[in-house]
């Protein structure tokens, strides 16, 4: 077959005829001059109806769009009207032959719509995140109040009372326990959570958050170690009150997934390939002193597959009836938010009946 000959045999004008965009022609004053069927199609019309028009009568400012889309060689979203009125969007392209510019047009209208309903989803769900936080008081206010009456309650001798007195003292601490972290989570969502970078003494932080849970891990008879003599900088440059909120959350998982055994936190520096691995960007004049690797590790009864599956996304866990399982998918979300804004990156490997270990990298150096 002869391709040139092919190709001779075409005709131009019914190509473009048949092209599934519409393709409309413009001369030097920006009045149509010719439209294909397609042109016709989304301005409602017989394409021969377009002609004569000026292109700005159905394209929002159309003549200078066409000539922006032809000197930035992009394509442009433009707001347009049908010859009956109807308002619609279309994605506009221009090449100029002459003085003639050749214009193709797609109505995106759907495409737009579902944009726009996501962007209002997105200012939805951030305003939902400031209230929240604005309420948090208001919420948790309450809830203390019965907290502290009922557990003043449990110290009467009456058995039936003391009874209801614990049943409600658990509930509201469970509650309470809920409420903290859905609005610690809708917090670190929103834009009212700060983060304020200073020197600090990371192991200083680390044994200080370790005390606050001696209790909890003596109730459930669990050792706990901590392990940082790898880690030669004691002072580091970040967020204090960030890395405690993810060390938190991590131990507070650890000692929920634990029952007997030990938990250990180990801090180190990790090598370039470990950095590499966790998907962490390595910057050029960075070195080992400039990132840290946190990890909490259990001998607890580990997590299955199924359990591991959107581990740090708590939307995704709306539809089910185990609370357990949302309550983590919070307190982990939130560590990940953080993590992540931070610049660094979590995992997690776990297996059943074997524990669980999380890893935190993080940059910590004031600048690179």
């Amino acid at each position: 077959m002869n391709i040139t000959n092919l190709f001779n045999n075409i005709n131009p004008r019914e190509v473009i005829q048949n092209l599934p965009d519409a393709v409309i022609v413009l001369d030097s004053d920006g009045v149509i001059i010719w439209a294909n069927e397609k042109a016709g199609i989304i301005f409602e019309t017989g394409r021969k109806n377009l002609k004569g028009l000026n292109f700005d009568e159905i394209v929002d400012n159309g003549i200078d769009l066409a000539q922006q889309a032809y000197s930035k060689r992009n394509s442009i979203v433009s707001g347009a009207f049908s010859v009956s009125g109807k308002e619609f969007f279309v994605e506009l392209s221009a090449r100029k032959y002459l003085e003639q510019y050749f214009i193709t047009l797609r109505d995106v209208t759907a495409m737009t719509n579902v944009l726009a309903n996501a962007e209002k989803t997105g200012l939805l769900n951030k305003e939902k995140n400031i209230m929240l936080t604005k309420l948090e008081n208001e919420i948790k206010s309450p809830l203390q109040s019965i907290i502290g009456f009922s557990s003043a309650l449990t110290a009467i001798k009456d058995e039936k009372q003391n009874k209801y007195a614990k049943i409600i003292n658990k509930n509201s601490t469970e509650l309470m326990y809920f409420m903290d972290k859905l609005l610690e989570y809708s917090k670190v969502e929103s834009s009212l959570f700060d983060y304020e970078l200073q020197q600090f003494d990371i192991v200083n932080l680390i044994q200080s958050v370790i005390k606050n849970y001696r209790d909890e891990l003596n109730c459930k008879g669990l050792t706990l170690n901590f392990d940082c003599e790898e880690f030669n900088k004691k002072t580091v440059y970040s967020d204090e009150k960030c890395i405690k909120i993810i060390l938190q959350n991590l131990l507070e998982t650890s000692i929920k997934l634990t029952d007997s055994g030990s938990i250990t936190i180990k801090l180190e520096h990790p090598d370039i390939d470990t950095i590499k691995e966790s998907g962490v960007k390595v910057q050029d004049n960075s070195d080992i002193f400039s990132y840290i690797k946190l990890s909490v590790s259990d001998t607890g009864i580990g997590l299955t597959s199924s359990e591991k599956e959107n581990l740090f996304e708590p939307y995704s866990h709306l539809n089910k009836i185990n609370k357990k399982i949302l309550i983590r998918s919070l307190v982990l979300g939130t560590a990940s938010i953080i993590t992540k804004k931070m610049g660094g990156a979590i995992n997690v490997q776990s297996e059943v009946m074997k524990g669980t270990n999380f890893n935190v990298v993080l940059p910590v150096k004031k600048e690179f």
